[in-house]
């Protein structure tokens, strides 16, 4: 069965300290995200980016009542320095919590025949709960390392986990090796 890797929202805006809606936990999981990249490529699994990229005047900002971020274009919108994708690693915009609603993604791994994902990135209950719902919707199997994911808040970040394991099925991992 064919698998790819799913790098979440790893972005300047949520990463860095610069970032306009810096989620602190990704400075811990970034070291184990890197080596999920670096192990997926050593095992010939795709990896694919799925980066939020919103309009300025996106109604998310004022629903949510976060500042905006990730605008496209932006240097808060590009993937960190520290996990920049390789040249045949697709980029999959998505201007919503889940990574296929109105992207290519699904098109994207059906072309690799891609049958199972592997999660990591941020936040847990947000994009990444999301994302691993929608795939499991659409037949995928999803897999979730639990620590190269990161939430805002402990508790919210316990209940995604949960909830991905127990409802959608997801399989919660460690670190394999290569």
């Amino acid at each position: 069965m064919s698998r790819a890797l799913l790098v979440i929202d790893m972005l300047n805006d949520f990463v860095d300290e610069k970032g306009s809606l810096r989620v602190p936990d990704t400075a811990a999981i970034l070291p184990r995200v890197a080596q999920e990249v670096v192990d997926a490529r050593a095992r010939g699994e795709s990896v694919v980016y799925v980066c939020d990229a919103h309009r300025p005047d996106d109604p998310e900002f004022s629903r949510m009542g976060w500042p905006p971020h990730a605008v496209r274009g932006t240097w808060g919108a590009r993937v960190v320095d520290a996990l920049a994708p390789g040249p045949s690693d697709p980029v999959v915009e998505k201007t919503t919590y889940s990574g296929f609603h109105g992207s290519d993604l699904d098109r994207v791994l059906r072309e690799r025949e891609v049958r199972m994902v592997r999660l990591v990135g941020c936040v847990t209950n947000i994009c990444v709960l999301y994302t691993a719902a929608d795939a499991a919707m659409r037949g995928y199997g999803v897999e979730v390392v639990r620590d190269a994911v990161a939430g805002l808040d402990p508790e919210d970040h316990a209940f995604a986990l949960r909830q991905m394991e127990r409802v959608l099925g997801a399989r919660l991992v460690d670190r394999e090796a290569p």
